[in-house]
């Protein structure tokens, strides 16, 4: 009897979690755990038995993460990858040799959530899928497992892609991970998932990983609503918590037995663990539904009609786009004070409003060096002046919640403008002990703002209220591959920019390029002016700051005058009167204690 017609008469357990096991017998998170079918396959030969033990019909090879790509970038054992996936299969199946299991081959997904670079083409992926596929084929793999995927589109690659090595009638299950609230962290959600998959006429399909028993169980109910193939349900043990330098899950064997039953009663017809699943958790359910028969579930038939595109409604530019358009605005860039005290910083920044400025840039915390913090001063001078704020929002200092958190808090706060930047390295400031977070980059901020502008979280999640920030983004005139920094900004201008600043400009030629660039895709510039009130200070920043270009010109200018103020000043406005047949705006930047540069600059333009 074959692996589907069995699935016809029995429901078929699969084993666990194979790192948590691997974590527990002293393996440190960190290491390759795929590179062990190498170097130590006695130890995941030991762990397949013990599943095996415990009754499980299903084992899966030691190869999740065993893709080129992964195994390149994290661990320099790219080279490596055919003979890790061989020896996967090969292991598992020695171990199941004479026992009446079969072994599945993991494959998990090559792209990571939230990983702006590298960029995988569709044949890049194929590419990736088929060395592995190729191997734990070769190895005598009895089926392929697709699993913990997060993109329907990269799953669907992956699936083809084994077909195509396997043949069309070898068992692969396409599996998903789904989050408590139904999604995946691509914002996939069950419906989709079973729709499409029914559509390519695919046997086997599941859920994993993601979330506990409870949330899992809820959505392959509801894949198995339209999906009338085969369902595989492999939950985590719970949410974990950290203690004593380790993860302990929750969910106990008898919790999971009890699992099992309401999975078997719902349809499903695979049944295993992830993420914290132990031997005991496996023979808990072998033995809760060790005479349960499947059961036939009740398909609806669904139709293209029933998945209508959204409509879409022009939304009004925000209001900061719609003045950088309409004319010429000043800034300023304002950093929060070492203390506490902002009396000073209002006082500046009232009387900018009242030399004719427009809005204040508050910085994130430059250089890396400790300040107070730059939202908390942005809700203070919304409160007290009139201009715009324009926040800056770095991802050095705070995760993906965090910065979803602040930057609601900033739009109930009226703090409706962005600067999306990567954020300075530790390394460079006062704490260069101090760990940098760099969950997103730059490009990956904007989507978040973006996607709050829609209603809708980063994940795809429905927030309460719809915001409308501006959203602007940063870009390096200097740059030594001007070409790469054009790519990464048409990615941020796609992700949904409305506004660009530029590094400090010295020279208008050098940002023509950007100019023509922002002008063919109708985005507003701002570009940024320095003032410098000595020699020392222009000699310091062009040798020693980074991505800033001063001509050697402005240097000896500087050096020659009486008064380098006032050089500084009256470079800058023949700059700016440079600078208004090109680009929406100017952003005034001043050393510290200097706001005399600003106010002298503003009395005379």
């Amino acid at each position: 009897m074959g692996f589907i017609e069995e699935l016809e008469e029995k429901i078929l357990i699969a084993d666990g979690a194979m790192g948590t096991l691997i974590y527990a017998k002293g393996v440190p998170k960190g290491h390759c755990y795929d590179e062990l079918n190498i170097s130590a396959p006695e130890l995941i030969a030991e762990i397949h038995r013990e599943y095996i033990e415990a009754g499980a019909r299903i084992i899966e090879t030691n190869t999740f993460g065993a893709n080129r790509y992964i195994l390149e970038r994290y661990y320099d054992l790219g080279k490596r990858t055919r003979e890790i996936n061989l020896m996967g299969a090969k292991i598992a199946k020695e171990a199941a040799k004479g026992k009446g299991v079969y072994v599945a081959g993991s494959v998990g997904p090559v792209t990571r959530v939230w990983e702006s670079e590298p960029s995988f083409s569709p044949s890049d992926l194929r590419s990736i899928f088929k060395e592995s596929i190729s191997a734990l084929l070769d190895g005598g793999v009895d089926l392929i497992i697709l699993e913990t995927f997060t993109s329907l589109e990269e799953l669907v690659i992956g699936y083809k892609t084994a077909l195509e090595l396997a043949g069309e009638d070898f068992p692969v299950i396409a599996s998903l991970s789904f989050l408590a609230e139904g999604r995946t962290l691509m914002g996939v959600e069950p419906a989709q998932f079973a729709h499409e998959f029914q559509r390519l006429s695919a046997n086997l399909i599941g859920a994993n990983c993601g979330t506990g028993p409870k949330p899992l169980l809820d959505t392959v109910r509801r894949i198995g609503k339209i999906f009338s193939g085969f369902i595989s349900a492999m939950p985590n043990a719970g949410f974990p918590n950290f203690s004593d330098g380790r993860f302990v899950y929750p969910a106990t064997p008898e919790y999971f037995a009890s699992f099992a039953v309401r999975a078997a009663r719902s349809g499903v017809n695979i049944i295993g663990g992830c993420c914290g699943t132990t031997p005991e958790h496996i023979r808990a359910m072998s033995r809760a539904i060790e005479k349960v028969r499947p059961v036939k579930r009740k398909i609806i038939t669904f139709y293209e009609g029933k998945f209508p595109k959204p409509i879409t409604v022009p939304r009004p530019l925000p209001p900061f786009v719609a003045k950088l358009k309409e004319g010429f605005i000043f800034s300023v860039e304002i950093d929060p004070p070492k203390g506490s005290d902002v009396s000073k910083i209002i006082e500046q920044c009232n009387e900018f409003g009242s030399l004719g400025g427009s809005a204040v840039n508050v910085a994130d915390l430059p250089m890396a060096k400790l300040r107070m913090s730059a939202l908390s001063l942005a809700i203070i001078l919304k409160r007290e002046t009139k201009l715009d704020i324009i926040l800056h929002i770095t991802a050095r200092d705070r995760n993906i919640i965090a910065l979803q958190s602040d930057l609601l808090g900033a739009y109930a706060n009226g703090v409706d403008i962005i600067l999306a930047l990567r954020g300075d390295p530790p390394s460079l400031g006062d704490y260069p002990f101090a760990t940098g977070v760099f969950d997103l980059t730059s490009a990956g901020i904007v989507k978040l703002a973006s996607a709050f502008n829609t209603g809708k979280d980063t994940l795809g999640n429905p927030i309460e209220n719809v915001t409308n920030f501006s959203i602007g983004v940063a870009f390096n005139q200097n740059a030594q591959s001007i070409d790469s920094e054009f790519k990464r900004l048409e990615m941020k201008i796609r992700a949904g920019a409305h506004f660009i600043q530029t590094q400090p400009v010295f020279d208008p030629q050098t940002i023509d390029p950007l100019v023509e660039f922002a002008r063919y895709r109708d985005i507003p510039v701002i570009a940024t002016v320095m003032l410098l009130s000595s020699v020392a200070q222009a000699e310091y920043i062009a040798n020693e700051v980074p991505g800033i270009k001063m001509p050697k010109s402005l240097i000896q200018r500087l050096q020659l005058a009486e008064d380098p103020e006032e050089e500084s000043i009256n470079f800058s406005i023949g700059l700016i009167s440079e600078l208004m047949g090109r680009v929406n705006g100017v952003c005034l930047v001043f050393p510290q204690g200097k706001f005399s540069l600003v106010r002298g600059l503003m009395t005379r333009i």
